[in-house]
């Protein structure tokens, strides 16, 4: 495919698909990471003299029907703040910047309807696709339109492909990598994946009590998967490279609540009633340490419910603790992106992933639609 430096673009439009899907609090943008990760690929397009660049995204899930709340209007708004250019929306008129409004308000987008990547083709000269958050989506907006016009990728998508390839093909090693959530079956592939390329996989979040019942204790409340899930966990631990590192000790709650009365206890105590909210202090420093020997660090997923105080040890720990660390680090996006943003060490971490699900296909080794299709805008 094209790099974006290839992609003629003087005096032509350019249709820029990015990742605007931020969150929105009171109608403003509570969130604008993913707005200033855009920044870079719109300024040069500008600045090599494109005509005009037309912004597109989506936001949040409306299933194809108009949601006020979903509009991308307070985002438009932002954009031109943080460009210092004017931002035309929903259409394009005079400014030299356009955002169209949330591709998900037709049902046309999800469906890679030929007819919305026709009219979306029809705006512009040139494409260029900086969404790696929805490349893992074959929609009319990440593959449609990227076979009828010129094509590259943008800044951002340029940049995490790269740092997934030197990942998975080149890492350094001790090659740590920490995973954490809610489901062993959601991640099992990124765990088959680094069972075989990483030195050692740390365990965190509510997955870590299925990993803990698979080894038959008594988790109490805390939240775990049944015995799919579990018998998943088991197959897991069974064989590869990479050592699979369980907590020792938790922090337990009577209830979820930010007020519950807390405990750190073992891994194999957990009283009955009570419920794991984190990784306790002694697996933090363990994590920590493990984390800075190693050459190459990949972490996606919380250590436990960090949105509250009282649970949020575990997450920072291991936050500081990649930032701390010589290595080349890698974060997935979603809960972890916000994670190192909670933390303050975001501008420390070597490279922090905007995308989660399209994040996790790469690494199970699935082809992302949306790069797939770069390579055929090339006429």
């Amino acid at each position: 495919m094209r790099t974006l430096g290839e992609l003629p673009v003087e005096g032509r439009r350019v249709l820029v698909r990015a990742d605007l899907n931020v969150p929105l609090r009171d109608g403003d943008v509570a969130d604008d990471a993913r707005i200033r990760a855009s920044l870079p690929t719109i300024r040069q397009l500008l600045d090599r003299g494109a005509a005009r660049v037309i912004v597109c995204s989506h936001l949040g899930r409306p299933k194809g029907e108009v949601v006020p709340e979903l509009s991308l209007r307070p985002v438009a708004g932002r954009l031109s703040e943080l460009l210092g250019e004017d931002v035309d929306f929903p259409e394009p008129a005079d400014a030299r910047v356009a955002l169209l409004e949330n591709l998900r308000f037709d049902p046309r987008e999800e469906r890679n309807d030929p007819s919305l990547a026709a009219e979306l083709a029809a705006r512009a000269d040139a494409y260029v696709d900086d969404a790696f958050g929805a490349a893992h989506r074959a929609h009319a907006s990440t593959v449609g339109v990227a076979g009828l016009l010129p094509s590259a990728p943008g800044l951002l998508m340029t940049a995490e492909l790269n740092a997934f390839s030197s990942l998975l093909d080149a890492p350094e090693h001790p090659l740590v990598v920490v995973i954490g959530g809610a489901k062993v079956t959601d991640k099992i592939g990124v765990i088959d994946r680094f069972r075989e390329l990483a030195d050692t996989i740390l365990i965190g979040g509510a997955m870590a009590f299925t990993f803990l019942a698979a080894r038959g204790l008594d988790v109490g409340e805390s939240m775990h998967e049944d015995a799919e899930g579990q018998a998943v966990a088991r197959r897991a631990m069974d064989g590869g490279r990479g050592e699979i590192v369980l907590p020792v000790d938790i922090v337990v709650a009577d209830r979820f609540a930010a007020d519950s009365e807390t405990r750190v206890v073992p891994a194999d105590a957990i009283p009955d009633g009570w419920m794991g909210l984190d990784i306790g202090p002694r697996t933090a420093a363990d994590y920590a340490a493990r984390l800075g020997r190693a050459r190459t660090i990949f972490w996606n997923g919380p250590m436990g419910v960090f949105e509250m105080a009282p649970f949020a040890a575990g997450t920072l720990a291991v936050a500081n603790a990649t930032a701390d660390s010589p290595a080349v680090s890698v974060v997935g996006g979603g809960d972890s992106l916000a994670a190192v943003n909670q933390a303050g060490v975001a501008d420390r971490i070597s490279h922090v992933s905007t995308g989660g699900g399209a994040a996790l296909e790469l690494i199970e080794g699935r082809t992302l639609p949306g790069v797939a299709a770069l390579g055929e805008g090339n006429s």
